[in-house]
């Protein structure tokens, strides 16, 4: 049932976390007692100005503070969070680094190439290329672009061009060339650091050609710098024009101590981009000031990640994700790097790279934590999970039936966190709590200093238990910058803002639970309206994805006779067969589930379901092609050619 409690830490376990100590250090500095995190996070959004006060003075940020904390506090967007202060973000990143040999970056490519970088070779490294970089005219405000797996160097040379005030933005490089160009080519960086090939599922992918096409068509690019994964460097950079190898770049300067320009705390540090599957992906410029504040909060107090520690989350550079997991060095915590398939060379390569690695903490999405259900897996059997406290989940919601295998087959004394928040904010909103009960199919609570509230649709607060809109009332200091190339933030406003006048709205539809939780029903532009009633696809999923044999579904509304109905498409599990007792029990179980209006119109077969490159379902371009329209952007997909199993289908024309 949903809401039970599954675990909670023990009293000694939680006060030792750092979420308790920031409660006690709030307490010192106000005189005001708070006995639990739901008290902190109601004076966190009352007192915006003070609370981001105290996190800056709470992880000893390096810089200037300055004396004003917020001004505009009243407006939403325009409010402006530390403007006198001046920092540099890769300063702060390095700021409680350990000791010389001990390790910083990890680094597993599958099963072909690995590696283990020390925090004295992660600044050796990134000096020499910050050197470099100042020598390719890099400076505050410059575009740095990345092409590359997840591997150390993308670590080094964020923080090389971040410390230089440069932009970095970056893309992975299963990114065919119209997808990276989409990206890239609105932004015009001055520096392109790539790799000569990359691994997938045992398979060797060549860059070479890619890169000729892509730098063909980015007159920006002064240079391009040419990582070894694969051996081919020295040939790749060889045929591009500006091109060097990684080595031959670095080579004419010594490692030494980098140095770091303060900037002010809005000065752009990223560019990530949406995923770009209703148009061309939008450039979402961050600032470096909110997303440290943003990140240290969120690792150290909502993760307790701590010094020594051993953080891993399965990304690419070309997810969020990875951003926020490079944040981890902020609290001296080693970060384990991971490309390729999470299922290569066995279903349990990760749970084996945990072992080997000590995890503390791992990071995945809730259709990783799926498959290895459906896989049959159990690593408290099979692995030595001893080190890990805490697991974190995102992506897509995940359902009640998942937060059970973790505890049953992962581990039983773990903190279970599914977090929620996107690339928007390069963030959670809501997240986990390592001080207060996990509860099945919950998220525990709103991120302090977030005003998060569900909302009807006349933008009244939502009770208890009903689902509405997913909003925040009041700013944060996560909030974009702006969107690149948006004249008088038009875009940008529209974005947030045009739902709900002065409160951002995130278009996730979403219910507030009992205990002061979140659940996430699914994106609100792909709710289903049957009979005008909105439904989550979210709570579809849960239900179906019970039954064993189907490894996952996709569920859209189609226009139909004067309204909308329910379409589901399930993907069989291998050697399994869709039959009548199959779409039997799938109604049968959204119907006990769930409830009557969620059960599916019609149940089709498909071979594939259609993702976009961080692994998320796409049900608005399914929706599309269903009802004879364009797919815009189809390189923001992963596998694009799964669109056409949608396409005039007969069991739908009746």
């Amino acid at each position: 049932m949903n809401g039970e409690l599954l675990w909670q830490p023990t009293p000694e376990r939680a006060a030792k976390t750092a979420m308790a100590d920031f409660r006690r250090f709030i307490g010192e500095r106000t005189g005001q007692v708070f006995g639990e995190t739901p008290e902190l996070h109601r004076w966190s959004v009352d007192k915006p100005d003070a609370f981001w006060s105290a996190i800056w003075d709470y992880f000893g940020v390096i810089g200037h503070k300055g004396a004003t904390i917020l001004a505009d506090g009243a407006r939403m967007p325009g409010a402006r969070f530390f403007p006198e202060a001046r920092l540099n973000f890769a300063e702060n990143l390095l700021a409680r680094r350990g000791q010389d040999g001990e390790d910083a970056l990890v680094f597993i490519a599958e099963d072909k190439a690995a590696d283990r970088w020390s925090w004295s070779k992660l600044v050796s490294e990134m000096s020499r290329l910050q050197q470099a970089f100042a020598a390719s005219g890099i400076g505050p405000g410059d575009r740095v672009a990345a092409y590359l797996p997840n591997m150390p160097i993308a670590i080094a040379a964020m923080l090389a061009a971040t410390s230089l005030g440069a932009v970095w933005c970056s893309a992975s490089p299963d990114f065919g060339p119209r997808g990276v160009l989409d990206r890239f080519g609105q932004i015009e960086p001055k520096v392109l650091i790539t790799v000569d090939a990359y691994w997938y599922a045992g398979k060797k992918n060549p860059l070479g050609d890619r890169l000729a096409e892509i730098v063909a068509a980015l007159p920006s690019v002064g240079q391009v710098v040419v990582a070894d994964l694969c051996g081919d460097a020295a040939k790749v950079a060889e045929s591009l024009p500006n091109g060097a190898t990684l080595e031959a770049y670095t080579a004419p300067f010594k490692a030494g101590q980098p140095t770091f320009e303060r900037l002010p705390f809005d000065h752009p540090v990223y560019i990530l981009f949406s995923s770009g599957t209703t148009g061309v992906p939008k450039c979402i410029v961050h600032r470096a000031g909110g997303v440290l504040l943003q990140h240290l909060k969120e690792h150290a107090l909502h993760a307790d990640l701590r010094a020594g520690d051993r953080l891993f989350y399965f990304t690419t550079l070309g997810w969020m994700m990875w951003n926020w997991l490079a944040s981890g060095l902020a609290t001296g915590a080693t970060l384990l790097l991971y490309d390729g398939s999470p299922f290569h060379p066995g279903p349990a390569v990760l749970f084996d790279y945990a072992e080997k690695e000590r995890m503390t903490h791992f990071g995945t999405s809730a259709k990783y934590i799926d498959a290895v259900k459906k896989a049959g897996l159990t690593p408290c059997m099979t692995h030595d999970l001893s080190s890990l406290r805490a697991m974190m989940s995102t992506g897509s919601p995940l359902v009640a039936e998942s937060f059970d295998f973790v505890y049953r087959s992962i581990a039983s004394d773990l903190h279970l966190a599914s977090i929620s928040g996107g690339t928007d904010i390069v963030s959670c909103f809501v997240l986990g709590d390592p001080t207060r009960p996990v509860r099945r199919g919950e998220i525990q609570g709103p991120g302090l200093g977030l005003s998060v509230e569900v909302w009807t649709e006349d933008a009244k607060k939502a009770p208890t238990g009903e689902k509405g809109e997913l909003v925040c009332t009041k700013p944060f200091t996560a909030m974009p910058l702006q969107f690149w190339n948006d004249p008088g933030d038009v875009k940008y406003k529209s974005a947030y803002f045009e739902r709900f006048e002065g409160v951002w709205c995130h278009g996730d539809f979403a219910e507030l639970t009992e205990s002061g939780g979140f659940i996430i029903h699914g994106r609100s532009d792909a709710t289903l309206n049957p009979g005008g009633v909105r439904i989550g696809t979210a709570e579809i999923y849960a239900q179906v994805e019970k039954i064993p044999d189907i490894m996952e579904c996709i569920a859209i509304g189609q226009d139909f006779d004067g309204d909308v109905r329910v379409v589901l498409f399930v993907r069989m599990r291998e050697g399994a067969a869709f039959t009548p007792e199959i779409e039997k029990r799938i109604r049968q179980e959204v119907r006990s589930g769930a409830s009557p209006r969620h059960v599916p119109a019609r149940i089709v077969q498909v071979a594939d379901i259609p993702r976009t490159r961080s692994g998320k379902i796409v049900e608005l371009a399914v929706r599309d092609i269903v009802h004879g329209r364009p797919v815009r952007n189809q390189e923001a997909l992963a596998n694009p050619e799964a669109l056409e199993l949608f396409r005039d289908l007969p069991e739908l024309a009746s």
